[in-house]
């Protein structure tokens, strides 16, 4: 196979970066080797190397891993021998063609990576095809995983389509086995191996290895053009034809090309048969509408609807282009009626449907744009891909839809886009595309027009697109931009494929709102139309819009759709519009001067006023100058002079400028000190500047620090002497905003530094501070939350002589693994903690859902009695409660209604992300979790230990003692919960006796009140004193008011993905502190605590127009 010496012949790396060049990355693949070309029985052929991922370690797969993949496939090809018999036969025919050689046993196991990959057989469209699965995993890892796609290296389908269409005379063909023509290296042969026994199962499989790039890895396609690509680069035939052929008209193993004479025709087939067929790329399957053409290839080269019909006279033939159908006797090009039979009519039949209708020049759009709303119109609820049970409405309409399919075998449009007579008679071409939209979809449609020398104009169809419209409801202006922005698309698109010279390019929209908006700035409307206004302005520069009247936009067939049997015969879609035959004089005109009267999309105009007692020349040059790089480039340029404003400013001139600003910035601040300066005097003992001993350079005349390091020599002279500046003039403000920004925003002792190095600022951490306090980066980077002073004590932790869980504050914990026979499922704990007594009411919740909540909150009154307020956080489960409560009450009778309205508990949630609000129960919580992580562990545990251990801490939590503890035996013992639920300190010991008066019959209910009153007593006297100190949170920040911007604090992500907003309204307590607002960040509304709450320097209102539209209220 591989003759003589192996000739290995190395050529220049420049295959590698021209790769790399056209990928736009640096050496994206594993160590790229120079190409190879090896010679293969008479014929140079190249080599490649797998595209391999870097950093991958070796790969290695044993025989045992697809050992099962073959029986399946013996079994399957046992139940049919002829099945069997092809794939036995195709498996030899490969290696006979040497592109797969069989390993010897001893060399299987002497490589350092080995890789196997199954293989099956494919039906489709009557062929029986070998299939080789390279993306079959072993241990998490397949062979693709780790190879690179690569860059797209041809050209695109579309553009090789409409070059196909340009000329009189066009050719087609096709490589013969093109990726079987690329040989693979040899450390990368071993990674592609299979295994084959010929249906004898009691034999051990031989072992196959692949000696060329096979169908199925990712980076065959790549690697294989850039081989065919080289070789026509190295071998550009006559005039580069060859070279021009490969580039531009040929789509992986598809060479379609159009050129204006049977001449030019013949010499192209020749040079590319010749030139492709040295480095082993034979192009068989030719076709062409001039048979002369053919008529001296060989038979096996010629496509077989060519050979039956110069061999045969058999008319009728055509041959597949890229998806279509060229019928190259009549030269027109048609498309193949893919129909499909399916037994239930659901949505993953109708997806398959939809998808096999291959329609890459759009011309059939109007047709599939109506099965696209059909499949939209599936999704107005959650449906699943195999349910039968779709709509009548639906079923009508795609039944109807799918009754037209054998309708498209007749659909055809000429091939070029002029008829052959007069190629050689065009004296102008012109584009013309058209858009327009609806509310259900929108899309655009081209037409070349070519007028001939005796003022003949022919039209011909081009391309088309088509969208449909978002769910979202848009404004039909705004469609209509977006129809627009497909035109320039597609304008651009045919512009930039086609070859041929083009005139004019012109584009049409019947809609004024959008012609309008072309000709206006993009920066005065809102984001979404001014984002797509400047797309379209860029990519239609040297295009020209016009106005056409609905009736006559050959692009509202798009929107509205058509039949088959519609677009089968001559209509403006087909053929164009019919004004384009006359005259530019006669075409649509625009209907009058279209005024603005929609300003919905234009941006809102901010209007700010300042008011300052500063000098009026200092205000002026302040406001003129946003940046310290913007005012140095003013002075320098001032000091240029307007007479060389056409050279390029210097580093000199920059350096030069700067010491303008300083020495203006030191006139105004240091003016006396300056004069005395140049008189050679010190300055006076009130100065600011006496302690720095000032001097006077000389030479650029700015004051600097005199300081006591003169005689450090090895120091630059301007650490030395750094120039003095002033903290509150606005020169300075701006030098330290250039340093904040250029130091990417660190903290003040850094910019510090760096600016002591050369400037010497007055009081400068301070004037940096302020700096910095003032800038949106570094306040949203360094800035706190203000939390406002800790409120008083609500009312619900204040209801003195209530009963105990009057009012109650609810969460869970948890989850816990408990052991259920072998398995083990999740349950979580929920705590009541009554907000006035402290007291804990602990059970066991099988889920974090509404009925589990309810079931809970049912066992707890009936041993607690109902409260009259719940407090919990926003978790799912609460607010499902509360609306499943709701619901109950009010479906209950009037009467009984009436009877129950003063026991309906009254939920309260505290706002999201704010577990301070519930911090009463969260401490609990804590408590609850370190006494069972204590006793039970992190093991699983049985349900009925777990409910027993909730039940013993609860009873422990409730024994804690309210406030202080004394240990003097005089004293009384200290109050606990369960004085008010037992009437006893604590359950393990005895009940207390009272006189036997408070024991009579008739006064027995007294036993329960001397309780209660005791406990209160000792509660008001004991306890309650010890919640008059507010332990942290003592300041009172400025509140936030509407309107103030805040930075949105969210743990989950870091802190650059903190989102910005607006407040839209704030919360206050009874205080008349805020405690927690809405926030707006887009299109949504959030309800957060201050102390999530970043404030930050108001953003102007055109920054946050789009993101704070007011809108409704979401609960979240």
């Amino acid at each position: 196979m591989w003759r003589g010496s192996g000739r290995w012949i190395s050529c220049h790396i420049r295959a590698v970066s021209w790769l790399c060049d056209r990928s736009r990355i640096e050496k994206p693949w594993r160590c790229w080797k120079p190409r190879l070309i090896v010679q293969v029985g008479n014929i140079l052929r190249y080599a490649t190397p797998l595209l391999r991922k870097q950093d991958v370690p070796p790969l290695r797969a044993p025989i045992k891993a697809v050992l099962p993949n073959l029986r399946s496939l013996e079994r399957r090809l046992g139940r049919d021998p002829l099945r069997a018999q092809e794939h036995s036969v195709a498996i030899h025919k490969l290696v006979e063609g040497g592109a797969v050689k069989k390993v010897d046993p001893h060399e299987t196991s002497a490589t350092d990576e080995a890789w196997y990959i199954p293989h099956h057989v494919v039906s489709h469209n009557g062929k029986n095809r070998l299939v080789f699965n390279c993306s079959f995993k072993f241990q998490g890892i397949s062979l693709n995983d780790t190879l690179l796609p690569g860059p797209t290296l041809g050209p695109s389908l579309l553009g090789v389509l409409l070059r196909f269409r340009e000329h009189a005379v066009a050719v087609s063909g096709d490589i013969r086995a093109m990726f079987h023509q690329v040989r693979l290296l040899l450390e990368d042969r071993s990674l592609l191996r299979f295994i084959w026994r010929d249906m004898r199962r009691d034999e051990s499989p031989d072992v196959y290895e692949w000696q060329v790039l096979p169908f199925g890895t990712a980076c065959s396609p790549c690697c294989a053009t850039f081989a065919l690509q080289m070789h026509a680069r190295d071998n550009p035939g006559p005039e580069e034809i060859v070279a021009h052929s490969v580039e531009h008209c040929f789509y992986v193993d598809n060479c379609l090309q159009s050129v204006p004479t049977t001449d030019e025709a013949k010499v192209l087939v020749d040079s590319l048969r010749s030139v492709l067929s040295s480095g082993g790329f034979e192009i068989r399957q030719w076709a062409c509408n001039k048979p002369e053409v053919l008529h001296h290839l060989p038979t096996e080269a010629r496509a077989d609807s060519m050979e039956g019909w110069l061999s045969k006279n058999e008319s009728g033939m055509s041959e597949p282009v890229l998806g279509l159908s060229w019928q190259w006797e009549t030269d027109t090009l048609g498309y193949k009626s893919r129909t499909l039979q399916y037994k239930a009519l659901t949505m993953r039949n109708v997806y398959k449907v939809v998808a096999r209708q291959y329609d890459p020049l759009g011309f059939i759009a109007p047709y599939t744009t109506r099965a696209k709303l059909i499949v939209q119109s599936m999704w107005d609820k959650p449906r699943d891909w195999d349910d039968p049970l779709l709509p009548a409405d639906l079923q009508r309409a795609w039944m109807e839809w799918e009754s037209e399919l054998p309708l498209l075998s007749s659909i055809s449009l000429p091939r070029p886009y002029t008829p052959t007579h007069i190629q050689q008679e065009i004296v102008s071409r012109q584009i013309h595309v058209f858009s327009d939209a609806s509310e259900k979809a929108y899309g655009s449609v081209s037409y070349m027009r070519t007028e001939d020398t005796q003022g003949r104009v022919y039209l011909a169809f081009i391309a088309a697109r088509s969208r449909v419209a978002p769910r979202r409801q848009h404004s039909v202006p705004r469609l209509e931009l977006c129809g627009a922005l497909t035109a320039a698309q597609l304008a651009k698109t045919i512009e930039r494929e086609l070859t041929v010279k083009l005139d004019q390019i012109i584009l049409w929209s019947d809609s004024t709102t959008v012609l309008t908006w072309l000709r206006s700035e993009s920066c005065r409307f809102k984001v979404f139309v001014g984002t797509r206004v400047a797309e379209i302005q860029e990519l239609t520069a040297g295009c020209t819009w016009h106005y056409v009247d609905s009736a006559q936009n050959p692009a509202d067939d798009v929107t509205r759709g058509k039949t088959l049997a519609e677009l089968g015969m001559p209509n403006r879609w087909s053929q164009g519009p019919s004004f384009l035959f006359k005259g530019p004089a006669e075409w649509p005109s625009s209907p009058g001067e279209v005024s603005e009267l929609d300003t919905s999309e234009h941006r809102k105009p901010t209007s700010c006023g300042v008011v300052s007692s500063v000098d009026r020349k200092e205000a002026a040059l302040g406001q003129s100058f946003s940046s310290w790089k913007a005012l140095v480039e003013a002075v320098a340029e001032e000091a240029h002079g307007a007479a060389d404003l056409k050279n390029p400013l210097s580093a000199e001139d920059y350096r030069q400028a700067e010491l303008t600003v300083f020495r203006r910035s030191q006139s105004e601040c240091f003016a006396e000190e300056l004069s005395r300066l140049k008189a050679g005097k010190i300055v006076c003992r009130s100065s600011r500047l006496l302690t720095l001993s000032p001097e006077l350079d000389p030479v650029k005349g700015v004051i600097r620090v005199g300081g006591r390091l003169r005689r450090a020599e090895w120091l630059d002279p301007a650490f030395k002497h750094p120039i003095i500046l002033d903290p509150s003039y606005w020169t300075t403000k701006l030098l330290i905003q250039d340093y904040d920004a250029r130091l990417c925003h660190p903290g003040p002792e850094r910019v510090f530094a760096e600016i002591r190095r050369h400037f010497w600022i007055l009081r400068g951490r301070e004037a940096i501070k302020r700096v910095q306090h003032q800038c949106q980066e570094c306040r949203r980077w360094k800035s706190k939350p203000s939390i406002p002073k800790m409120a008083d004590l609500p009312v619900a932790r204040l209801q003195l002589y209530k009963p105990a869980f009057y009012s109650t504050g609810v969460d869970c914990f948890g989850p816990f693994q408990v052991k259920l026979g072998r398995r083990s499922e999740k349950r979580w704990g929920i705590i009541y903690k009554c907000l006035t007594t402290r007291a804990v009411h602990l059970d066991l919740i099988h889920g974090m859902d509404a009925d589990s909540f309810l079931m809970s909150l049912r066992r707890f009154i009936a041993r607690r009695g109902t409260p009259a307020e719940l407090y919990s956080d926003q978790g799912t489960n609460f607010r499902g409660g509360e609306k499943e409560l709701s619901e109950c009450f009010h479906s209950m009778s009037s009467d009984l209604r009436q009877l129950l309205a003063k026991q309906k508990i009254d939920f309260r949630f505290n706002p999201p992300a704010a577990p301070h609000f519930g911090g009463t129960w969260e401490r609990e919580i804590k408590s609850v979790k370190t006494a069972l992580y204590t006793v039970i562990g992190v093991q699983p545990t049985s349900e009925e230990v777990l409910h027993t251990v909730l039940l013993e801490v609860e009873a422990i939590l409730n024994s804690k003692p309210l406030g202080y503890t004394s240990s003097d035996v005089v004293d009384l013992d200290a109050i606990t919960p369960n004085v008010l639920l037992m009437g006893r300190p604590d359950g393990a010991l005895p009940q207390v006796v009272y006189p036997r008066s408070e024991g009579l019959s008739r006064r027995r209910w007294r036993q329960c009140q001397v309780i209660a009153d005791h406990f209160w007593a000792r509660f008001i006297r004991s306890y309650l004193p010890t919640l008059q100190h507010r332990q942290k949170w003592h300041g009172a920040p400025e509140d936030l008011t509407v309107g103030s911007v805040v930075l949105l604090i969210d743990p989950q992500f870091p802190r650059a993905l903190w989102p910005i907003g607006r407040v839209v309204a704030v919360h206050g307590s009874a205080d008349g502190h805020v405690r927690s607002a809405d926030i707006q960040v887009k299109d949504k509304v959030y309800t957060r605590p201050v102390a999530r709450l970043i404030a930050l320097p108001t953003i102007p209102e055109s920054e946050l127009d789009e993101r704070c539209t007011p809108v409704a209220k979401d609960s979240t």
